[in-house]
């Protein structure tokens, strides 16, 4: 592990931590504004934003958009069943328990010296009643007992791209089979121009699920830029309204697509199965500078 002085305002004497993880280098980067505040990066690829002091401060506009979905999944305060594939930092387990305590999550990380790091570096209270299991994500995924979790959030990437058997059918069969009737499905999901990954898994996730929502810059679902959307999915009725009310409020403000607009967006696109998976593409050089 290294360590390199930070000299922002706010936190001048704070260290970045920069340590070897299994998906490439990691660093943890002081927050200039926010005290106790810092950001994940792998390979210089922005992960995720986690504040000790406030968990419940969501810094990445698709976090915030993850959080809204945690928001309005059940009425406010109540514990959740969630399961997060893809740790991170567990920047949403942690909101999770924030803003609703007594909650009990699994947080599948496949990558153990991530794990470490995190709770060395970042720790997460004790009380806080989160699992973490470092495995890969669908094997982590078939543990969840059956009907077990009111929400299951997907937000795995590998070399910034998600790994092709996190984007089939068949995966989506055991996140069901995961979900508590009215249960919802979360993912963060990345692309760009000219979204043939995106219109797939929205393909994907109509062929397993009643109920859609995509939430997403504008641009990206004009295919004017690379970025991440968020893909909800249940069986029963989404809060499609108060979903759009709240991207809208966001500092970047979000669209959300559901429907026929929905489907016309998807454009013909065919679900995935396991034998033509791919992963998701690379985004460009640019998107991190």
């Amino acid at each position: 592990m290294g360590r390199t002085r930070n000299s922002g305002r706010g936190q001048a004497a704070a260290d970045t931590v920069v340590e070897s993880v299994d998906g490439g280098l990691a660093r943890l980067v002081p927050d200039r504004e926010r005290p106790r505040a810092w950001t994940l990066l792998i390979d210089d690829a922005p992960q995720s934003h986690v504040d000790l002091d406030d968990p419940a401060y969501l810094s990445f506009e698709y976090q915030r958009r993850l959080g809204h979905v945690v928001d309005t999944v059940a009425p406010a305060g109540r514990p959740l069943q969630a399961v997060h594939l893809g740790g991170g930092a567990f920047t949403l387990a942690r909101y999770v328990a924030a803003t609703r305590p007594r909650s009990t999550q699994q947080v599948v990380e496949r990558d153990a010296k991530l794990v470490q790091l995190v709770r060395r570096e970042l720790p997460v209270d004790p009380r806080s009643r989160i699992r973490v299991r470092s495995v890969d994500a669908r094997e982590g995924l078939a543990k969840v007992p059956d009907g077990w979790a009111g929400l299951v959030v997907a937000d795995v990437f590998s070399g910034a791209r998600t790994p092709a058997h996190l984007t089939s059918t068949e995966f989506l069969d055991d996140v069901r089979r995961a979900l508590a009737p009215g249960g919802v499905y979360a993912a963060n999901l990345a692309d760009g121009p000219p979204l043939a990954h995106l219109r797939g898994q929205i393909a994907t996730a109509a062929a397993r699920f009643a109920e859609l929502a995509l939430i997403a810059d504008p641009a990206v679902l004009r295919g004017k830029r690379f970025g991440n959307a968020v893909l909800v999915a249940s069986d029963t009725p989404l809060p499609v309204a108060e979903l759009t009310r709240r991207a809208a409020s966001d500092p970047h403000p979000g669209r959300v697509q559901h429907g026929p607009e929905l489907r016309d967006f998807t454009g013909g696109a065919t679900p995935v199965t396991d034998l033509a998976a791919v992963a998701s593409p690379a985004p460009p050089a640019s998107v991190f500078r």
